[in-house]
């Protein structure tokens, strides 16, 4: 069984944490942040660390342990560092542009498809990769498989758009007649 709960989440000079009851509030330079527990584990904030503990021993309750203890390390990590995904575009025609607050991307299609660019959210483009920064780990996340699923590679010529360390299982196309 794993152990997460038990590591504390040591919290940097430049993020300000207080424990309003169940919820935690993290306040960084730019944005704040809440995660609400719902009393179902103890919070303990002691100087630049924040620990989690138990609220009952049965399996929901170290469940819910080591998810909250994870939700707010992405907490501290994403208003410290950020998080990056990267898209990789492969096909002939295949691009992508940012235009003001929208990503066009040209995937094959009779039509460009436009994504609108949610607010905390930073895309950029370089070439055939599209670059996804922010501050929430499922947001990131989400957003970046819902790009993936407009155009999602196909396994015979690796055509439509990837994660930049996903491999594709290629399969053989059909042999001719000799």
């Amino acid at each position: 069984m794993s152990r997460v709960g038990k590591k504390p989440i040591s919290i940097p000079n430049n993020i300000q944490v207080s424990v309003e009851g169940s919820k935690i509030v993290f306040k960084g330079a730019k944005l704040t942040k809440e995660l609400e527990t719902y009393g179902r584990v103890g919070i303990t904030h002691k100087e630049n660390e924040l620990t989690f503990s138990l609220n009952g021993e049965n399996a929901q309750a170290r469940a819910y342990w080591g998810t909250y203890r994870a939700l707010a390390n992405n907490i501290v990590v994403g208003l410290t560092e950020g998080f990056t995904k990267q898209l990789e575009i492969n096909g002939v025609g295949y691009k992508a542009s940012i235009k003001g607050k929208v990503l066009e991307l040209a995937l094959g299609f009779s039509h460009p498809i436009n994504y609108d660019i949610p607010e905390g959210v930073e895309i950029s483009v370089d070439k055939n990769l599209v670059i996804i920064k922010g501050s929430d780990k499922q947001q990131i996340g989400q957003i970046a498989a819902e790009i993936r699923e407009f155009r999602p590679p196909e396994p015979y010529k690796g055509k439509g758009v990837k994660y930049i360390d996903e491999r594709i299982i290629r399969k053989a196309g059909k042999t001719s007649k000799k």
